[in-house]
């Protein structure tokens, strides 16, 4: 039978010192969730994005003086897969950690699910969301210890491929590619539906970082597009758009979850106006009553909330609640993360199959940066 619990944790924050709890035998008197993502280097933004849901998920839930006290830390991976594969070894070893929060990019789960897989350690990402992570004929499948609260790019991708060309008259789509665990996955997925919706009129797979994308540029306007599927991160995202609009290339940019960070209208300047992006979530502020986000910016210091803060905020509290059922342990944690069923902020039911994705799915949204900020909303 599996676990009923709910994610949504009350509105305010309880003041106060901590009530000092008799320990038991069986219980630890605290124990550590790590967040995963990137914090720093090139593609740091959707982490410091995501790392506030986790951070105000933590706070309120120990505010309430729990039996078991959560302790948060950071696991700094930079969206690169080399640099998980030596994170990942290091949190597993520490004993104290009975979650992981992430990781934030595919190529950082691909590398770190050996390390926790041999230790045991669930994780729960709010934003991994390369098909072969939950495919089981994959060699990077991550089952028993991975799932993901978002739907994968089986989902995504198509939904970028029609957002991309909506409104376009004969869409002749170019598609890049970053190389990357996420990148390359994403773009095999927006590909067959882009086939159906226009003519395909180009690719191109570019290894990044990437100082001058000229030549990328160069293809694309000698192809034709009026439309630009633009598979990858932020920072080379905003590179490739600049160098784009400079060089007079006037149509369609759309971009994943992976551009859609709040520092990328920042980035990419005036060229970032009129961009598409999508992602499978919904901003933390249209969920929430102000008072609780009042509380948000009080705890983490954000005013506006960024992408995926609801659902860290959702993968965080899965754990939680596991803790205040009484699992404390690795073993335990990873059997209720596996089994249960959470109601989420949005007040979403949120459970997981056997290979570590999202039960019944949900809908991808369109966003579109309008005078420099980045619009919610749109129907795909």
């Amino acid at each position: 039978m599996k676990k009923v619990m709910t994610l949504v944790a009350a509105a305010s924050l309880v003041a106060g010192a901590a009530i000092a709890v008799a320990p038991t035998a069986n219980a630890a008197k605290t124990v550590t969730l790590a967040f995963q993502g990137p914090l720093t280097g090139d593609y740091a933004q959707l982490g410091v994005d995501q790392f506030p849901g986790a951070q105000f998920a933590i706070a309120q839930y120990n505010a309430k003086n729990p039996k078991v006290k959560v302790k948060l830390i950071k696991a700094d991976s930079q969206c690169d897969g080399t640099v998980a594969a030596n994170v990942a070894p290091g949190i597993a070893a520490n004993k104290a950690v009975v979650g992981v929060i992430g990781t934030s990019c595919s190529g950082e789960a691909k590398n770190s699910i050996p390390s926790y897989k041999a230790a045991g350690l669930a994780m729960v990402s709010p934003s991994a969301t390369n098909v072969d992570l939950t495919n089981p004929n994959s060699k990077i499948y991550g089952s028993p210890v991975f799932h993901r609260v978002v739907v994968n790019d089986d989902l995504q991708g198509p939904a970028l491929a029609k957002y991309g060309v909506k409104g376009v008259a004969s869409p002749k789509i170019f598609i890049i590619d970053d190389k990357s665990t996420y990148g390359a996955g994403i773009a095999a997925t927006a590909k067959k539906a882009a086939a159906k919706l226009g003519s395909i009129v180009g690719e191109d797979s570019v290894l990044v970082p990437l100082s001058d994308w000229t030549s990328v540029v160069s293809k694309v306007k000698a192809s034709g597009a009026n439309v630009v599927l633009f598979c990858g991160y932020d920072a080379d995202a905003a590179k490739f758009l600049k160098t784009a609009r400079d060089n007079g290339y006037t149509g369609i940019f759309a971009g994943p979850d992976g551009v859609n960070t709040s520092i990328f209208p920042e980035l990419a300047g005036a060229a970032a106006e009129g961009a598409r992006m999508t992602a499978p979530d919904v901003p933390f502020d249209r969920l929430v009553s102000k008072a609780t986000l009042k509380e948000f910016t009080k705890v983490t210091k954000v005013k506006v909330p960024g992408l995926y803060v609801t659902s860290t905020y959702d993968a965080a509290n899965i754990f939680l609640s596991c803790i205040k059922d009484g699992d404390t342990t690795r073993k335990a944690i990873l059997d209720c993360v596996a089994t249960g069923t959470w109601k989420g902020v949005a007040g979403n039911k949120i459970s997981f199959d056997y290979n570590g994705d999202v039960e019944g799915g949900a809908a991808v949204a369109g966003y579109t940066v309008k005078n420099g900020k980045i619009i919610f909303g749109q129907k795909i």
